[in-house]
């Protein structure tokens, strides 16, 4: 148990922040902005401090709280942390302040009454603070509500919140995202729902919990899972693992069930959009990794080729409908997609580098999507269109937002020396130990997100400067404080990787350990079967 209750004090932080914004008074909007500003980097600070004193060779879990919430059934107030979920809980604490910042008067845009500013910070704080308890929740019923929880703040920012028109269609557009963003993550949430109950009912049966209740509590039902105490057959544990999948793989989101994210993405604003890709949707490829895996260890691998299979048709899906967009915030948006599916490919390969990977891809993707996202929006704010046609030559009055563009748009594509890549390349090598077909149908990705970063760079920024795009103007402080903050993550993690994976390792390889996985054995081929060199190279 830990002394301090860390844990708590973390996701409380951003709520409080929330409930003071909302009574400040009405024509105090820097203050408001100031004040959410101060407690998202509040929340920053004690991430640090958490990650100073997590010790990556301690116990799985660390600054341990455990309360009862409700004990009729088996249900508690129970928070740990391990690397899996420190280095999400970091990207979440680094990018919030950040997106405040980039979205410092984005209420203007929005329009509305005199709170609009309040409610809008408010909210951003009440999203973070529910994924920061979804982070660290080890009890099953605890994270279930606060996965579902944080749709509705999230559906007020996306429906509520985007920018303003006069156009009846655009607005009715945005009202109709808002709606399909919810109904297609609460159905998600619902099947999870009955997932949770009938596991229940499992540690119920078996005596898992006090008295005649079941148990909710995390790493008790891994525990009785990998024992084999459950009491179930594989048909009973691989619909329960298919509800929990689903949940996940809606929020994630994967192909098929990503219809929901372009949209939404360009309905917001560009912080509420990168609040949506970067952080809350993260949520869905940890709650694979944190649930579906240790909970369903069999299942898991029965339905892993299925999963595998349509990850990486998400990958390359995603890349080419990326390259036929003619609006660059919907283009980043299905970039997103594809980089997911990298995600889950990773989570799904079951191999030491493909979960590490996957875990430190969540991160950078979360880092690059938001320089990329938040430079577009930049720059879709002063011209007012987000059609790519009408750009052109924004590099000549615009060098230092078209060349923070150009290094986000090379992070996107992993180029080597900018975190993705490192990223991206454990994915791959992980996968391709397992399931070599589908590491080498994936890597084509590749070639297919220089084709879409290099052409929109060149159809936006290069050549002639087209009328209507004089009176772009170069960052200001405020953007320029933003985006520098985030190549300068990009860079760090490209070249130093290990300040993330040294948290990471340990957790993944106790995930692998719990579910009873190990690394494919290195092969070498049959003497004569190759030539040497080849069978050397290999």
């Amino acid at each position: 148990m830990s002394e301090f209750p860390w844990l708590t004090t973390l996701w409380l932080a951003p709520l409080v922040g929330a409930a003071i914004v909302l009574v400040l008074p009405a024509t105090r909007r820097t203050l408001a902005r100031a004040v959410a500003l101060g407690f998202s980097l509040l929340v920053l600070v004690i991430g640090i401090a958490l990650a100073i004193r997590f010790d990556p060779g301690g116990a799985q879990f660390q600054f341990v709280e455990s309360h009862q919430w409700i004990p009729a059934f088996g249900a508690g107030y129970t928070l740990g942390l391990d690397g899996i979920a420190l280095v999400l809980v970091l990207l979440t604490a680094a990018l919030v302040p950040l997106l405040i910042l980039a979205g410092w008067h984005d209420e203007r845009e929005v329009g509305g009454g005199p709170r609009v500013a309040h409610i809008y910070v408010a909210l951003t704080l009440l999203v973070e603070a529910m994924v920061l308890i979804s982070f660290v929740a080890l009890d099953i019923l605890l994270f279930y509500v606060f996965f579902e929880a944080m749709l509705i703040p999230m559906y007020f920012l996306i429906g509520g919140f985007g920018p303003r028109t006069g156009d009846a269609r655009l607005r009715r557009q945005r009202s109709r995202a808002a709606v399909k963003f919810l109904l297609y993550n609460l159905f998600g949430g619902l099947i999870m729902l009955a997932a949770i109950i009938g596991l229940y009912v499992l540690t119920a049966r078996e005596g898992l919990g006090e008295g005649s209740a079941g148990t909710f509590d995390f790493r008790a039902v891994v525990a009785a899972a990998n024992a084999g105490e459950l009491g179930a057959g594989p048909a009973v544990l691989n619909a329960l693992f298919l509800g929990f999948m689903f949940a996940f793989a809606v929020k994630a989101p994967l192909w098929p069930l990503h219809t929901w994210l372009p949209d939404a993405a360009v309905a917001a604003t560009p912080s509420s959009a990168v609040l949506m890709m970067a952080v809350v949707d993260k949520v869905g490829t940890f709650g694979m990794l944190r649930y579906c895996l240790p909970l369903f260890p069999d299942a898991a691998q029965t339905y892993a080729p299925l999963v595998v299979t349509l990850a990486v048709i998400g990958i390359v899906y995603g890349a080419l409908l990326a390259i036929g967009q003619a609006d660059v915030m919907r283009l980043i948006a299905y970039t997103s997609i594809s980089h997911f599916g990298f995600i889950i490919l990773g989570v799904f390969a079951m191999t030491s580098q493909g979960q590490t990977g996957a875990t430190l891809y969540m991160v950078n993707h979360g880092i690059s999507t938001a320089a990329l996202f938040l430079v577009a929006g930049f720059l879709v704010s002063r011209r007012g269109t987000r059609l790519i046609a009408e750009f052109g030559g924004v590099q000549k009055v615009a060098p230092v937002l078209a060349g923070a563009f150009l290094i986000a748009g090379l992070a996107t594509l992993s180029l080597p020396g900018l975190a993705p890549f490192v990223s991206e390349f454990l994915v791959l090598v992980g996968t391709f130990t397992r399931y070599q077909v589908a590491a080498v149908v994936a890597a084509s990705a590749l070639v297919l997100a220089a084709l879409y970063v290099l052409w929109l760079y060149q159809r936006m920024m290069t050549g002639p400067l087209k009328r209507g795009n004089e009176r772009i103007h170069d960052l200001a402080p405020r953007e320029l404080t933003v985006v520098a903050a985030l190549i300068a993550m990009l860079v760090f993690l490209g070249v130093y990787p290990k300040a993330l994976t040294g948290f990471i390792d340990p957790a993944v390889n106790q995930t692998l350990t719990t579910i009873g996985r190990s690394d494919p054995a290195p092969t070498l081929p049959e003497a004569g079967s190759v030539p040497p060199t080849e069978g050397a190279h290999r």
